[in-house]
């Protein structure tokens, strides 16, 4: 996983101009922006990730479909395009990328990362098999298609969230609530 230079932002999305490692934005607290994929079936299921067990944030945890930070001078659109292809080795088309908002995020995940993230939160239909996908080792160890009403109680139960990246709940609202309406 190599570093890569990431833009740093005003907390309101706004570049500042400035452009460091993601190792020193973790380090330092800058605030920064990612992307987030969620693809989902039209029967109801998502798209979730192990992240890899080395990791240096929430290894062997269940995440979102598809994450990465924004390279510097990059969109976030480009951004969503690049991390899919690069971690679960499919391409979509960009008219298939919905974006659906963004959201705020500031968490510690060991002493010494400072993880501020502005997320770009996308939805994507999942258009092909698990098992046409391949994955990108060093960030994904496996990936599984769990139903909504599943994760929704994973995420309400003390010990299975546990096994889950511990985003704010209002997040999790957010992008269930946005997927659960476009399968009514």
């Amino acid at each position: 996983m190599a570093d890569e230079l990431i833009d740093i932002v005003k907390r309101d999305g706004k570049l500042t101009g400035e452009v460091r490692l993601k190792s020193e934005a973790h380090r330092l607290g800058l605030y920064h922006a990612s992307v987030h994929i969620w693809f989902y079936t039209l029967n109801g299921k998502i798209l979730l990730q192990k992240r890899a067990k080395d990791k240096d944030t929430f290894p062997n945890l269940w995440d979102v479909s598809v994450a990465g930070h924004i390279g510097a001078g990059e969109t976030p659109n480009n951004s969503a395009l690049r991390e899919t292809e690069e971690e679960i080795g499919t391409t979509i088309d960009k008219k298939n990328l919905d974006f659906i908002g963004t959201y705020f995020s500031e968490k510690q995940p060991s002493p010494d990362i400072f993880d501020n993230e502005l997320h770009y939160i996308f939805l994507s239909e999942l258009k092909v098999s698990t098992e046409e996908l391949t994955l990108q080792k060093e960030e994904v160890s496996e990936i599984k298609l769990i139903p909504i009403q599943l994760l929704m109680n994973h995420l309400k139960d003390i010990d299975a969230k546990t096994n889950y990246v511990p985003h704010d709940p209002k997040y999790y609202d957010f992008v269930l609530k946005e997927i659960t309406n476009r399968l009514i």
